[in-house]
C-alpha cells in the first residue's frame, strides 16, 4: 500500500532522479514534474533528461511551463536589485516563489500530498510543528536556501536525501541506470557561464558615476553601479599600491566607495522582511549562529527585534556583510528563520 502520492521536482540531474528513485523504492506513488523556466536548449536538455529519468523509473512526467512566474518572481527582482546597488540571491527566491509556491501549488492540484526535492536537508515532525535541520552530509547542506518556508509547507515537503552524501546519492543514481552527469546546480540556471555583466547590460543601461575613497576623493569612474558588489577587488579599472575593494556602493549618489581590506569588516548589520520557521517570531534578545551567505561560516550573533526587522551584533567583525544578501539563523543543526540585509 502507498504511503501517499508525491510529485517530486525533477531538474533533470542527479540529485532529483536519486530523490524520485528512493521515495519509489519507499513504497510512495510517485510522480515527476519538471518546471521550465527559460527558453534556451539547456532547458529543451533538462526536459528531455527529466522525461528519460520517468522512463526509466516508470512514473508519469508532468510538464510544467512557469516561464511567466520566473521571469516576474526571480528574473526581474535579481536585476531590480543590481540595478539598486544590492546583491541578490537568486536561489532563495526561486526556492521562496517558484518550487515552493506555483510548483507546490500545482503539485497538490494534482493529487499530491507531497511535493518532493533533490535539496540537502532535513525536515523534522515534533509536538511543536515541523523543524527545518541541517543535512547528514553538512558539505552539501543546502538549508540556508530554504528559510523562508513556512509550517503549513514543510507540512508538504519531503527532502529525500537528508541522510544521504552526494557519492551515495550518485552510486544508487548509477546502479538503478540513472543518468549521473550533470551541471554543477550552483550555477544560476539563466546565465552561462556566470557572466553577470552581459546579461545586465542587455537588460538595462548602465549609468557612469564616480569612484571614490572613504573621504571622498574622487579615483575614477565606474560604469553603472549594477556592475559592482562589496568585497571586489578586481575589475576596477584603478591602479593603487595596496590592494583596494568596494567597501560601499551609494545608488543615491551613484557612487562607489573604495577602500583597504580591514574597512571591509562589520560587527554589526540589521536585516528585514524576516521569516521564522515556527511561525513565532521571537521576543526577547537571543544568540544564535548567523551565516551572511552561503560560503561564509556560521558566526555566533546576539539578535535584538525592532519594528519588524532585526538588528545582528556578531562576537567577531564579519568580512563584506553585502545588502541584498540572505542571513540564515541557526541554533545547533535547526534552522531558526532568516532575512534580507539592508
Amino acid at each position: 500500500m502507498a504511503k501517499g502520492k508525491v510529485a517530486v521536482a525533477l531538474s533533470g540531474g542527479v540529485d532529483s532522479s536519486a530523490a524520485a528513485l528512493l521515495l519509489k523504492e519507499a513504497a510512495y506513488e510517485v510522480i515527476g514534474i519538471h518546471m521550465r523556466l527559460w527558453d534556451s536548449p539547456h532547458s529543451d536538455y533538462q526536459a528531455h533528461r527529466a522525461e528519460n529519468i520517468c522512463r526509466i523509473l516508470g512514473i508519469p512526467c508532468h510538464q510544467v511551463d512557469l516561464q511567466k512566474e520566473f521571469e516576474l518572481c526571480v528574473v526581474e527582482y535579481f536585476c531590480r536589485e543590481y540595478r539598486q546597488g544590492r546583491t541578490p540571491n537568486p536561489c532563495v527566491a526561486c526556492n521562496q516563489h517558484i518550487k515552493f509556491g506555483f510548483l507546490l501549488d500545482k503539485a497538490l492540484s494534482l493529487g499530491a500530498d507531497y511535493l518532493a526535492t533533490g535539496h540537502y536537508a532535513r525536515v523534522e515532525h515534533s509536538r511543536d510543528g515541523y523543524r527545518l535541520l541541517k543535512a547528514v552530509d553538512t558539505s552539501r547542506d543546502q538549508s540556508y536556501f530554504l528559510y523562508n518556508l513556512t509550517q503549513e509547507k514543510l507540512g508538504h515537503v519531503l527532502f529525500p536525501l537528508a541522510e544521504h552524501s552526494r557519492d551515495e546519492v550518485k552510486q544508487m543514481a548509477k546502479q538503478a541506470g540513472l543518468p549521473t552527469a550533470a551541471r554543477s546546480s550552483q550555477d544560476i540556471c539563466f546565465i552561462s557561464q556566470k557572466n553577470y555583466g552581459a546579461f545586465l547590460s542587455q537588460r538595462f543601461p548602465g549609468t557612469p558615476g564616480d569612484i571614490v575613497d572613504t573621504r571622498g576623493k574622487q579615483l575614477g569612474q565606474h560604469r553603472g553601479i549594477a556592475f559592482y558588489t562589496i568585497g571586489q577587488r578586481h575589475g576596477l579599472g584603478l591602479a593603487s599600491a595596496k590592494p583596494l575593494y568596494v567597501i560601499r556602493i551609494e545608488p543615491e549618489s551613484n557612487r562607489i566607495v573604495l577602500g583597504h581590506e580591514k574597512e571591509l569588516y562589520s560587527q554589526k548589520l540589521a536585516a528585514q522582511k524576516l521569516n521564522w520557521i515556527s511561525g513565532k517570531a521571537p521576543r526577547e534578545p537571543i544568540t544564535v549562529k548567523a551565516k551572511i551567505r552561503y560560503k561564509s561560516k556560521e558566526a555566533e550573533a546576539s539578535l535584538f527585534f525592532r519594528n519588524g526587522s532585526v538588528d545582528v551584533h556578531f562576537a567577531q567583525p564579519q568580512k563584506a556583510v553585502t545588502p541584498g544578501q540572505a542571513i540564515v539563523f541557526y541554533n545547533m543543526d535547526e534552522v531558526l528563520g532568516g532575512g534580507i540585509i539592508y
